[in-house]
């Protein structure tokens, strides 16, 4: 028998260590002996003894996992201590066939950090991570409001109460209203209809029949239930919304090289009930990026910039080289998987984050547009392969004109004119039309492309002059 080859790879990262994060205890290994395995808690004491630890054993980097919240602290703690940490996310480490155990993972990780086999995660600075926590919490709260709204609008589709018949939005000006007043006793109709703001499109005779209940106590007792959880919540995004400003403010007014200009006035930017409050996301998102206006791209809201923002910050869209890669790190391009010379499939990749939510959703947004390039495009590709396929594709275009814009200063330039091809072909055939029609000599101005051309322009040409001769 012959003796057995190995093969081996050079080491990337020598000194070097891995860390199996846990919910009770974190488990590092710096070598591949069971000596080189530690165990330590997961109080703060423990992860600064873990900080020395991996100091006195002249480790200068270490990787980890991304396990649920339980790396976060962890991640401050080892940064903090000048040790350059590499955060990577879970599928690129479980691919072998191994029994499991922690002290196995641990050893397995460092191993592949070793190699360099171990890509990082992106992580923005700390500005952007506190804007980003601040603005995630506004998030949630105003899916808790969207609750309260629809558990508001149960109870008095309950009661009888049509205010959804007669009103757009039960939480607004005449709704609120309407139903403050109800959660106080007061369930005579006529009374109620006397709320009617002017705005409101309905009669007063008519809110007042849609407001004749049915007074069952249960529905009176949760309607007033809801609506002070939704009063509550409202205040709560207030406050939330008071905190980002502050840290907005912050941020810009700490430029060395603040921008004076202003950008244009966008009328055609909806403000909704959901937009931060206190604040011109106009005039801030544009000093915020150093000039760059984000706004006067189809379907780009207030709240996709605040999201942008908050995600990727003005210097997170450097991380990554080229725009190719931006849109794959949004999961906006197709993974294309190849085997022997064959595109087996062109797929999406599942997953998704907040960014490529609101990049999808301006880009439905953009397919609602009138007239507009992006529009255009939408268009396209929606009669070839259908909206949802149309949304992926504005969306991962957005990442891209996105990406330019940031990286390179350079505004948005839209396209003058998106026209098909065959739209082409048939507006260039009207042209020959009337120019035979009219008499011009196109030899002289260069326009046939084939010889086919040139043979029905003359056909048309002396039908023209045979019908002037009658």
């Amino acid at each position: 028998m012959g003796r057995k080859k190995k093969t081996t790879m050079p080491i990337i990262n020598p000194n070097c260590a891995g860390i199996d994060v846990g919910s009770k205890s974190h488990y590092v290994a710096i070598g591949q002996s069971m000596s080189d395995v530690r165990e330590f808690g997961v109080y703060a004491e423990d992860l600064t003894a873990m900080a020395q630890w991996l100091k006195d054993k002249n480790i200068t980097s270490v990787a980890m996992e991304s396990t649920g919240m339980y790396w976060q602290n962890l991640f401050i703690e080892l940064v903090n201590t000048d040790i350059k940490v590499i955060l990577t996310a879970g599928k690129f480490t479980k691919n072998i066939n191994r029994k499991k155990t922690d002290v196995m993972d641990c050893q397995w990780i460092q191993k592949m950090h070793a190699l360099g086999l171990l890509p990082s995660s992106f992580l923005p600075d700390e500005t952007t991570e506190r804007l980003r926590t601040l603005c995630r919490h506004r998030d949630n709260m105003v899916s808790q409001k969207v609750n309260c709204t629809h558990k508001m609008s149960k109870f008095l589709k309950w009661l009888n109460f049509r205010l959804d018949v007669v009103v757009r939005d039960i939480t607004g000006l005449t709704g609120r209203t309407i139903i403050a007043d109800i959660c106080n006793g007061n369930l005579n109709p006529q009374s109620l209809a006397k709320h009617r703001h002017g705005n409101c499109r309905k009669s007063e005779e008519e809110i007042a029949k849609a407001l004749v209940s049915n007074e069952n106590p249960e529905y009176l007792f949760g309607l007033k239930q809801e609506f002070s959880r939704f009063n509550f919540v409202l205040k709560l995004i207030e406050e939330c919304d008071a905190e980002i400003v502050k840290l907005l403010t912050v941020i810009i007014n700490s430029d060395v090289n603040p921008i004076d200009d202003m950008p244009s006035k966008k009328p055609d930017k909806r403000v909704n009930k959901n937009t931060i409050k206190g604040i011109d996301l106009n005039i801030t998102a544009y000093q915020y990026f150093g000039g760059v206006d984000l706004l006067t791209i189809p379907g780009v809201s207030f709240s996709t910039v605040l999201t942008f923002m908050s995600e990727i910050g003005r210097d997170g869209i450097k991380k990554f080289d080229t725009a190719k890669r931006f849109v794959s790190w949004l999961r906006l391009a197709p993974n294309n998987r190849i085997s022997g010379g064959k595109t087996l499939s062109r797929h999406i990749p599942k997953g998704s984050n907040r960014l490529k939510i609101a990049l999808r959703n301006a880009a439905n947004a953009v397919g609602n547009l009138k007239e507009s390039d992006l529009g255009r495009f939408f268009k396209k590709i929606a009669y070839r392969k259908g909206r949802q396929a149309a949304i992926t594709a504005t969306a991962r275009k957005i990442a891209v004109i996105l990406w330019h814009m940031l990286t390179k200063k350079e505004p948005y330039k839209p396209k003058t004119q998106y026209v098909f091809l065959d739209e082409k072909r048939r507006a260039i055939a009207r042209l020959r039309k009337k120019m035979s029609k009219f008499g011009i000599n196109p030899d002289e101005l260069g326009i046939f492309t084939k010889p086919e051309y040139k043979l029905a322009f003359e056909k048309r040409v002396n039908k023209y002059n045979d019908l002037d001769k009658l």
